[in-house]
């Protein structure tokens, strides 16, 4: 099976498990640890910006869930695994 990879669709940029994302309630945290939801105040992030280009990123935003790579072909090995053992 594959392995997700996080990172910009934009540039590249690959995300490192560092609070580099603050909600509008103020709380730091690691966007990819929640799904792009805030642990503080349960907002749901549908799009995340990139970092800021001082540490490699591009700051444009783009949707969280395109930051997955390869999590397409990992829901379809899933469906396939589960086909075969219905």
């Amino acid at each position: 099976m594959d392995s997700i990879r996080i990172r910009c669709p934009k540039c590249n940029w690959e995300a490192d498990g560092q609070p580099h994302w603050v909600c509008t309630c103020g709380h730091d945290w690691d966007t990819f640890s929640t799904g792009g939801r805030c642990p503080s105040c349960g907002k749901q992030w549908d799009d995340t910006q990139c970092v800021e280009k001082k540490i490699g990123g591009c700051q444009q935003f783009s949707p969280h869930l395109d930051w997955y790579e390869n999590l397409d072909i990992i829901v379809d090995e899933v469906m396939e695994e589960l086909k075969e053992k219905v």
